[in-house]
């Protein structure tokens, strides 16, 4: 103990000895029906509730009926047992992994609302609060103590409660922000030391590690951030260090963000509210986040309602939202808080996040999630969420949705895009039954074609970049089964020219049932690259190359196009290299290809890459045999 801080404390039970006394005294103060607010989650007073419980258990008929309200309980929790039923009965705003099992078997209560909201119901007394069970840091030299790691509805459960009653630990840090109370206010005190709770979440495997590495990449250096809690989120954090400048506006603040901060990559700089202070509502973490957070002027927690305020929110630009879910359904509604009739979680404080992030000027929503759970045995992703299921994100909250196979960006998109860029980042072994739920649901089209087994797995190893001669930074992707939509805007981007240069046809259409030999293609013959300019916004498609293999001979057919706004800026060459390099790996010997005497911008391409070209010249199209032994 602070040896200042102890002499503090010492004065002030010199100054109020009312404050303090026998435990049993102090909890004779509550009531039969009472209703009971116990701080959140690593904040939980845990001596207060043990000695409540145990009060109960001496004195069974002095509490009775009382309600126990909280946010989120990492303790044990006894009050939930059984044999506590008369005495009293849980009301949980999120539920944990403490509370499951008695929240859907009907011993105890869930009451679904976006955190933000939570302190209104305490304002306007639809829930009353006659105690308040918190826990402090020791007080000051002023009588202030410090709520610490759990502000978020603490300070409105205070504020509305008849009598509160605070286990003074001394191991609560002092944390900056919305978290002082003066001693005035708390009708009685418990001095106990013991340490705080604990939140250290399972080691991330490597599929939460490649999810992390792709949220990383739609993450911009100067945005701010919100990330959820657990192993997923921790990986993402790890997969942040190359970033700079980030701010960091959250609800819950993590020892991943400390490693952050440390590092120099949160500095809170370029934030447009609160610019300076990493901002959040309470702490989820391990000795040394407690420690790091202690008088940390840059560090400030506020109550929910001020972190969680989608007005608050939008006022950092860029502001990103990384949540998590446990399911989604082709058209993109999201649940966090149940399967089915099964409660597991709540609505927490996600949908606050992705409307504010929406609101916000350049901010991002992104869904994070495993493709599939109960050790691969069922699809996160599915036709439809089941009957019962709560809808925790609408179809309008979602930007991005991320796992182990790749980024969907649904934003915009009808519900046929959607479907297939969700189908595209399933498992593999869901995606034949996905495609036949769509189809039989009228979500996709009925012709839809799809490549079952290896054959059909998008190859994300073969996701590369590159710099043209321009300057430009180039990157370069296997087409995927969701791409028909962008691959119809290229084709029609071509001049008519070009277009009947590259499919040396009269044909001025590209119909559905022509894009999908372009986009549903067997992986293991065939290859569709496309290339994008990539900006500081957005990737630009600006051109398409492809390769079929002939087995007999080992070479293969290749072709390329290129967007008449793109051209000449070495995008064609950039494209045929990268096949080259592809094919070879492949074993391949060279390439054929079937080019008009009059698509002298293809031609020059080829003959630049292969000076020793064979060409023969029938009825105005040039036969070409490029052999990589001659490439330049």
């Amino acid at each position: 103990m602070d040896r200042r801080r102890g002499d503090c404390l010492q004065m002030w039970k010199d100054r109020y000895p009312e404050k303090f006394g026998e435990e049993d005294r102090i909890f004779s103060h509550i009531h039969r029906g009472d209703r009971i607010f116990i701080s959140t989650a690593c904040g939980e007073p845990q001596y207060l509730v043990n000695s409540l419980v145990r009060y109960a258990e001496s004195h069974p008929k002095a509490i009775v009926d009382a309600e126990l309200m909280q946010v989120w309980t990492l303790g044990v929790a006894p009050y939930s047992d059984q044999k506590f039923g008369y005495n009293f009965r849980y009301n949980s705003f999120f539920v944990g992994d403490n509370a499951r099992e008695s929240v859907n078997t009907g011993m105890a209560d869930y009451t679904p609302i976006f955190l933000s909201r939570i302190p209104q119901l305490f304002r306007n007394k639809m829930i009353p609060i006659d105690v308040a069970l918190i826990q402090t840091s020791l007080p000051d030299q002023n009588g202030y103590v410090s709520l610490g790691i759990s502000v978020d509805i603490c300070m409105d459960a205070i504020e509305n409660a008849s009598l509160i009653i605070a286990q003074v630990n001394p191991r609560m840090p002092r944390v900056h922000g919305d978290t002082f109370l003066s001693i005035n206010k708390i009708g009685f005190m418990v001095l106990h030391e013991e340490d705080l709770l604990e939140y250290n979440p399972a080691v991330p495997d490597e599929i939460a590690h490649q999810i992390g590495r792709s949220v990383a990449s739609i993450v911009n250096d100067g945005d701010t951030i919100q990330v959820g809690y657990g192993s997923m989120p921790n990986a993402i954090m790890s997969s942040l260090g190359e970033k700079n400048n980030l701010g960091i506006h959250t609800e819950l603040f993590s020892q991943s963000m400390v490693d952050l901060l440390k590092k120099g990559v949160v500095d809170n700089s370029r934030k447009t509210h609160d610019r300076g202070k990493t901002m959040a509502a309470f702490c989820m973490g391990v000795k040394e986040t407690y420690e790091f957070i202690d008088d940390n002027p840059f560090v400030e927690f506020k109550r929910i309602s001020y972190t969680n305020n989608p007005l608050i929110i939008a006022q950092n630009s860029n502001m990103t939202a990384i949540n998590a879910a446990l399911q989604i359904d082709l058209t993109g509604q999201a649940t966090a808080e149940s399967v089915g009739n099964q409660f597991f979680s709540g609505i927490g404080g996600s949908a606050d996040f992705m409307r504010g992030a929406n609101l916000a000027p350049g901010g991002k929503t992104i869904l994070v999630l495993q493709s599939t759970a109960r050790g691969g045995e069922v699809s996160r992703i599915v036709p439809f969420l089941e009957p019962g299921t709560g809808v925790t994100l609408n179809r309008g909250d979602i930007n991005y949705i991320v796992t182990e196979y790749g980024i969907a960006y649904i934003h915009g998109k009808n519900i046929r895009e959607r479907a297939m860029d969700l189908i595209a980042i399933a498992h593999p072994k869901f995606r034949p039954w996905l495609i036949e739920e769509a189809k039989k649901l009228n979500l996709i089209y009925r012709d839809q074609a799809f490549i079952p087994g290896k054959r059909g797995v998008y190859p994300q190893h073969l996701e590369t970049y590159r710099t043209t001669r321009d300057g430009s930074l180039l990157k370069m992707r296997p087409v995927n089964i969701n791409d028909e939509t962008l691959v119809k805007d290229l084709f029609y981007s071509l001049s008519d020219q070009s277009f009947q240069r590259r499919f040396m046809s009269m044909r001025l259409d590209m119909t559905h049932e022509r894009r999908q030999e372009f986009v549903v293609i067997d992986y293991t013959r065939e290859l569709v690259l496309l290339a994008f300019i990539v900006t500081q916004d957005k990737e630009i498609l600006a051109g398409m190359g492809q390769m079929i293999k002939e087995e007999k001979s080992h070479t293969a057919e290749v072709a390329f196009a290129v967007s008449d706004s793109m051209q000449n800026r070495g995008i064609g060459s950039e494209l045929l290299a990268y096949l080259i390099l592809l094919a070879k790996r492949e074993g391949l010997l060279g390439f054929t290809a079937e080019v008009l005497a009059e698509n002298r911008p293809m031609l020059h391409v080829f003959e630049k890459m292969f000076p020793d070209i064979e060409k023969r010249l029938e009825e105005g199209v040039y036969e070409l045999v490029l052999r990589f032994g001659d490439v330049k």
